[in-house]
């Protein structure tokens, strides 16, 4: 039996380390020296192909989907530095709370889930305090989760003064699909919660993070500590079965 790697997982390969590697350069360009993340949004992409970025030194990967986080946890290199960044469920926190390699839960949308996470975190016997962002809604749209934007500190306060197994690491916006990424109100806002929470909390650590595929760019430009980019490196997401 040839033990061949088939062309186009070799082609697999080489297109998705072209793209990171890009990108990396273009996020270490752009911070300058502001401490910034780059995270590889992995949503329904096969584990090979992580497998694939992991050759670049990238290590921070984003799931959508508890259950995908899981099996990707168990079957990845425990070096992988796990960001969860759907909207997490109460009755899925003790499943997220128990992977060990899990960097940060970047969707708390509100104090309530919050407690839940922090009861998770203790009842798993989690070995180091779980860092968390609290996702606010910036561009105050219906549909979309996180807090308003007047209720950040309360929450962020909650956390840092409530919840003994969670390290209150900063704030997430998502921000309005297509807008303008120059002078993004969404950007502007979540900066200036970032300024003022950090300051009247006395936190050492407090990081915004925003900025996509689209406009990760202007995200850094703008102080962006976290961009979570899948479709430029990855391509395409496929349907989920």
């Amino acid at each position: 039996m040839s033990t061949t790697t088939p062309v186009n997982a070799i082609e697999r390969e080489q297109e998705i380390v072209h793209n990171l590697t890009k990108i990396q350069h273009t996020v270490d360009h752009l911070k300058g020296s502001n401490t910034a993340r780059l995270v590889a949004v992995s949503k329904y992409m096969p584990a090979e192909d992580i497998e694939y970025a992991t050759k670049t030194g990238q290590t921070h990967f984003g799931e959508n989907y508890v259950q995908e986080l899981t099996e990707k946890s168990q079957k990845l290199p425990k070096s992988i530095d796990w960001h969860f960044i759907g909207h997490l469920q109460s009755n899925k926190c003790k499943a997220v709370a128990g992977i060990p390699n899990l960097f940060i839960v970047e969707t708390i949308d509100s104090a309530k889930k919050a407690d839940t996470l922090n009861k998770a975190c203790i009842a798993v016997e989690r070995k180091d305090k779980l860092k968390v962002y609290v996702q606010v809604n910036t561009s105050g749209e219906e549909a979309k989760s996180g807090v308003e934007p007047a209720d950040a500190l309360d929450v962020c306060k909650h956390i840092k003064e409530n919840c003994p197994a969670l390290e209150l690491y900063g704030l997430m916006t998502i921000g309005m699909k297509d807008r303008d990424a120059t002078n993004n109100p969404d950007f502007e806002k979540i900066v200036e919660l970032r300024q003022d929470i950090k300051s009247k909390l006395n936190l050492d650590v407090f990081e915004a993070s925003f900025g996509m595929s689209g406009d990760y760019e202007e995200a850094l430009k703008d102080g962006s500590n976290n961009v979570r980019v899948g479709t430029a490196i990855f391509g395409a997401r496929r349907i989920k079965q």
